[in-house]
């Protein structure tokens, strides 16, 4: 279990120096009104953007890290990175090209071998731990970037993590959430179901695993 400095959730987005980090603006709020909706989490509901080479990243109990581009870390990032999750923080890892071929997706998954080894990074099955940590799904979500985004026709029907003593963190994902999260909060009135509450169970996960 990740503890709550100060006593409220934050979320933390991870700013590296490579790549188009700064994606999916509107998401982090987005999530967070539904964590204040749905649980009884204390929350701050302003977004922390920290640098993954700074020693900051370990006051965060949740980190979040997306990007279309390269992901070529630097060695203070790499190591930050791997002395994180080790410690027991949590990392959602999202790709915002929603497939598998993506600069992104063999950038990133290139990190991860090259610092937790090569079999690392495994599929998760669909009845675990995350997948009922608040709201039941059998599964991860099907974004509607996947089913109508660029013409790939990929639909991601597993999440993949790095285990940290029978802990997931790292969680990674190519199902593109950052992009459907996206919105204007208040806009959320429109859907019939909140398609932010697998977020939700994330950060659950996150906090109380």
């Amino acid at each position: 279990m990740v503890s709550l400095q100060g006593g409220s959730f934050f979320f933390t987005r991870l700013m590296y120096e490579s790549g188009d980090w700064d994606v999916d603006q509107r998401m982090p709020s987005n999530l967070l009104h539904s964590i204040v909706s749905y649980t009884t989490i204390p929350v701050d509901t302003e977004e922390k953007i920290v640098a993954l080479s700074s020693k900051e990243v370990f006051a965060a109990p949740f980190c979040y890290i997306s990007g279309h581009k390269l992901v070529q870390f630097n060695k203070a990032e790499r190591d930050n990175f791997k002395a994180y999750v080790e410690r027991g923080g949590f990392v959602f890892a999202d790709d915002c090209n929603h497939d598998i071929d993506g600069l992104f997706a063999k950038s990133f998954e290139a990190q991860m071998a090259d610092i937790f080894g090569p079999e690392a990074l495994q599929k998760i099955p669909n009845d675990h731990d995350i997948y009922k940590s608040f709201f039941e799904f059998d599964g991860p979500p099907t974004t509607s970037q996947e089913l109508n985004g660029w013409g790939d026709d990929l639909v991601h029907d597993y999440l993949k993590a790095i285990v940290i003593n029978g802990r997931i963190g790292v969680l990674y994902s190519n199902k593109d959430y950052g992009c459907e999260w996206d919105y204007d909060f208040r806009n959320k009135r429109w859907y019939k179901i909140d398609n932010t509450r697998f977020g939700v169970n994330i950060v659950m996960y996150a906090l109380t695993a």
